[in-house]
């Protein structure tokens, strides 16, 4: 039986996209070990995948003190270091990450297209023919490279019955029932640049309201909920907050049983178009061809801007490009899925 490490630790977004190494995996080795390493934040999100079977938790709060470093160490690596393994992917690329996949036993070690901070000396990159496409297919090539065939991209996740159970109690206590049909807004994104207008969201949420299709907004976190409260205030009826109500297994639940989510270049929109859930992605500082809906490239709206891809977490020029991206074209693309 083979072994395998995968090390792929944040952000929430980037490791949805890793996902599919499970599976190709499991479908090249349908007897294969895999171990997963990761941050506590995606903890939840690899947890629920049938395709891991062991998840170790590297928890790099703990490790930044020279006393938490000589707690945390040892633990790490015995967790690690319990099996030996065929090969160790590791699909972060940083040092943090190539810290990780040096404790892996292992006579293989790769890496992705796009390594950084010296993790190359640990593992190989590998210059797949995805290279230069969509971020899911730059990690399948290194499944690839291991000699995956690759046939299906599969992000499948399993949510425990009681977490299902608790999604729709919470729905309730907000006023809403996922019998009736409902949008999921996603409001936030860790980068300024990749959050629409307050004001736009809140025009599309009396839209939704209009086709009868009840506007749901997720986030987390003090930011979200004080641009949640900022929607809910230029709205005609107030949408469904779900804002800092769900763990991510709830959110993983209400998203498969939404009729659409919208947002910008965010975790739970990659998640949403993981499941299988059709997806519209506002986009601008970073490129759908890279970053987009992953097998809805059609439904990723970008800013048409000449200085669009920039990759800056916020404008150097203090503007708001994806306010350039207006509701009526958002509400064109839904009605062309809808």
């Amino acid at each position: 039986m083979k072994n395998f490490l995968i090390v792929k630790l944040s952000a929430i977004g980037d490791v949805i996209h890793a996902l599919p190494v499970a599976y190709a995996l499991k479908e090249a080795h349908p007897y294969c070990h895999i171990t997963w390493v990761v941050e506590p934040p995606a903890y939840d999100l690899v947890k629920m995948s049938p395709y891991i079977d062991e998840v170790i938790l590297f928890e790099k709060k703990k490790f930044k003190s020279f006393r938490g470093f000589l707690r945390e160490y040892g633990p790490l690596k015995r967790k690690i270091q319990a099996r030996s393994y065929d090969a160790v992917l590791d699909l972060q690329g940083l040092f943090k990450s190539a810290a990780v996949a040096r404790l892996g036993k292992a006579p293989v070690k790769l890496g992705m297209c796009n390594m950084r901070e010296l993790s190359d000396r640990i593992s190989r990159p590998v210059i797949g023919p995805h290279a230069k496409g969509h971020i899911v297919e730059r990690y399948l090539d290194v499944a690839r490279a291991l000699g995956c065939p690759v046939k299906e991209v599969r992000f499948t996740l399993e949510v425990p019955e009681r977490e299902a159970d608790l999604a729709g109690r919470i729905f309730a206590q907000a006023g809403g029932s996922m019998t009736t049909p409902y949008a999921v807004l996603a409001i936030g994104a860790n980068w300024p640049n990749k959050r629409w207008p307050t004001e736009n969201f809140a025009r599309l949420a009396d839209y939704l309201y209009d086709r009868k299709i009840i506007p749901v907004l997720v986030g987390g976190g003090p930011v979200d909920e004080q641009r949640a409260a900022e929607i809910c205030s230029h709205t005609e009826i107030p949408p469904l907050n779900l804002v800092g109500r769900t763990n991510f297994k709830q959110l993983t639940y209400i998203l498969q049983q939404a009729r659409l989510c919208v947002g910008g270049d965010t975790g739970p929109v990659h998640l949403a178009s993981g499941l299988g859930t059709p997806t519209v992605m506002v986009m601008g500082p970073t490129d759908a061809n890279r970053n987009g809906p992953y097998g809805q490239l059609d439904n990723a709206l970008e800013v048409d801007r000449s200085c669009r891809y920039c990759w800056q977490r916020s404008c150097p020029k203090g503007e708001d490009c994806l306010a350039d991206i207006e509701v009526e074209r958002l509400q064109k693309k839904i009605e062309e899925i809808l």
